[in-house]
């Protein structure tokens, strides 16, 4: 089509002209809008979920959680201020508190624990009202050991299986002997259990048997 430049025409068809290309230019733009953002969306869309992001804090532990040595507790005494506050369960599964002294923690649930305290402040507090909850986890622990990135102790604060153990200590090096990796389980009669694990097989697929979800006091073993 051949086209007469603006100047050769009068001056209203040349202004008509100009207002055609300007709402041209504006109903172009309103109908490529949709097709990219329908176009980023699909990109956004497309890139792949990996779970929660990181530095996600684990939730803190349930009513049915046992408490262990090491482990940071949170004891609310209702209207009792002095009684109340963070308290640490020592190495030998103990807590101190005013008034009634030592009181054993561990192997206690937070409920119990309370029901515990709450008995023994009857005799100071009248009708005493308390409350146990698990500010940090210190007592739930594995140890990696051997041919791995980051060997070292690391503590339980989720579920963890033996590949998400060695994953976490960064994975095994290049020297490891990867048919040969062990558990050692530490048993209640004062024995270990040993637990193999064969991490060529686990990571494609077979014998996913022995990924075995972890326990306090584990320990693995990388040759």
């Amino acid at each position: 089509m051949m086209t007469l430049p603006l100047k050769s025409l009068p001056l209203k068809s040349a202004l008509a002209m100009g207002c055609l290309c300007i709402a041209a230019g504006l109903a172009l733009g309103r109908s490529s809008a949709p097709r990219d953002q329908a176009a980023g969306n699909q990109v956004k869309q497309s890139q792949p979920s990996f779970g929660p992001a990181s530095g996600t804090i684990p939730a803190p532990p349930g009513d049915d959680y046992v408490i262990g040595p090491e482990d940071i507790l949170e004891i609310t005494v209702w209207k009792q201020t002095e009684l109340s506050g963070r308290v640490p369960v020592r190495p030998d599964g103990k807590i101190s508190m005013p008034l009634i002294g030592e009181v054993e923690a561990a192997g206690l649930t937070p409920p119990k624990l309370a029901d515990v305290i709450n008995e023994k402040l009857k005799t100071y507090v009248t009708k005493p009202q308390v409350n146990v909850m698990v500010q940090e986890v210190k007592s739930q622990f594995v140890n990696i050991v051997g041919e791995v990135g980051k060997p070292g102790r690391y503590e339980l604060t989720q579920p963890m299986t033996i590949l998400d153990a060695i994953t976490s200590a960064g994975g095994p090096s290049q020297f490891a002997k990867l048919k040969r990796i062990y558990v050692l389980r530490p048993q209640s009669n004062g024995a270990q259990q040993t637990l193999f694990f064969d991490y060529k097989a686990v990571i494609k697929g077979r014998k996913l048997e022995e990924n075995v979800y972890l326990r306090r006091g584990d320990t693995i073993v990388i040759p």
